[in-house]
């Protein structure tokens, strides 16, 4: 007999350091709001959903966030406010389970499979924990509920903000074929482009390619793809699970070839490394490039510190090693920054915070 299948929820707050950031300042209630550098090279850490619907995003360089919303209000990062609030958001999920997996500071899974309270409905702990959220902080959450990681992710965008969703066993398979492949989470732009090329447009489209042929295209992620598109995931809730590398990578529709161009699109990936690590509370001292070019080959270059490294020596380390792959032998059409030799966070008075790139 099959076991039976089990009851993950993934929460996500809702616009959480825009939302904490207008909790806290009345006045900004209600407008245009995104937390980040207001500066000529600033990007923007996260934005609220009145900034979202002028198509301002997250790692979205300030100038373009700002000519996309001319009344867009700048608040710089609070991140020890929002480290503060997610200690109390996983103090309900604890009320709950100790199969907690975070992701990030606004968002994590939870196995409910067995719970605390022995209650049997995912989707009734899903409730009792948005409300406790809102009772305790004054935000609110959303919540996918299935029974994989997978389904859950999916799920938890469905009704956002402040709404959740449910991917039954029965339902799950139906749910994938449907849903656009560039939806998928995990699947970028680069690659959803790739399959579109390839005539794979939704997940019915995904899951009618065989194994060899998604491996052929795809790599090792091939087996992700085939697994994902038959609602399978069979990868389970890893609470604290130890980090030993923080890395962020894109790949560009047309190649790079041009310094000022790649140093563009290395910025946002630096923001979203570093902004992982303010959330997390930890820092690293190797720095690492990934560069891939238009015929696949790979390159990394490395540089490794003493002391680990704030935010002005992380810029200035990728900014060096990109410079020392210049010029390229051929077109640039992936870049990649990781940050690792990872520690935790420095005292206050050994540290400084800057947000703006």
């Amino acid at each position: 007999m099959a076991p039976d299948p089990r009851k993950i929820i993934h929460v996500d707050m809702d616009a959480f350091y825009a939302s904490v950031e207008q909790r806290d300042n009345p006045e900004l209630r209600g407008k245009p709001l995104a937390v980040g550098g207001a500066a000529a090279r600033g990007v923007v850490a996260a934005a609220s959903y009145e900034a979202r619907a002028f198509g301002v995003r997250s790692a979205m360089p300030s100038v373009t966030a700002k000519r996309r919303c001319p009344e867009l209000i700048f608040v710089p990062p609070r991140f020890d406010v929002y480290r503060a609030v997610s200690a109390q958001i996983r103090e309900v999920f604890s009320e709950h389970t100790d199969l907690i997996e975070p992701l990030s500071l606004d968002e994590a899974y939870l196995d409910v499979t067995q719970n605390r309270l022995n209650i049997a409905s995912a989707t009734t702990i899903a409730e009792m924990i948005r409300s406790k959220i809102l009772l305790v902080t004054g935000l609110t959450a959303s919540a996918g509920i299935s029974y994989n990681k997978f389904l859950a992710k999916m799920a938890s965008d469905q009704n956002k903000p402040n709404g959740q969703f449910v991917i039954t066993p029965r339902h799950g398979p139906a749910f994938v074929e449907t849903l656009p492949v560039k939806k998928f989470h995990g699947v970028g732009p680069a690659t959803a482009a790739k399959m579109e090329a390839l005539g794979i447009e939704t997940g019915a489209d995904l899951r009618d390619r065989s194994l060899p042929f998604l491996q052929q295209h795809f790599g090792k992620s091939g087996l992700w793809y085939y697994q994902i598109a038959r609602a399978i995931d069979e990868r389970a809730v890893e609470p604290d699970r130890p980090r030993k590398s923080i890395g962020a990578e894109d790949t560009f529709t047309a190649d790079i070839v041009d310094l000022d161009a790649s140093f563009a699109e290395l910025k946002p990936l630096v923001a979203k490394v570093w902004g992982y690590c303010e959330g997390k509370g930890i820092r690293g001292r190797t720095v690492t490039l990934k560069v891939k070019f238009a015929d696949f080959q790979q390159i990394t270059r490395s540089r490794t510190v003493a002391a680990p490294i704030e935010l002005s020596d992380f810029e200035e380390l990728a900014a060096d090693l990109l410079r020392s792959v210049f010029p390229p032998r051929k077109g640039i059409r992936l870049l990649g920054i990781t940050l690792s030799s990872l520690g935790d966070l420095a005292p206050p008075d050994q540290r400084q915070l800057r947000f703006e790139l």
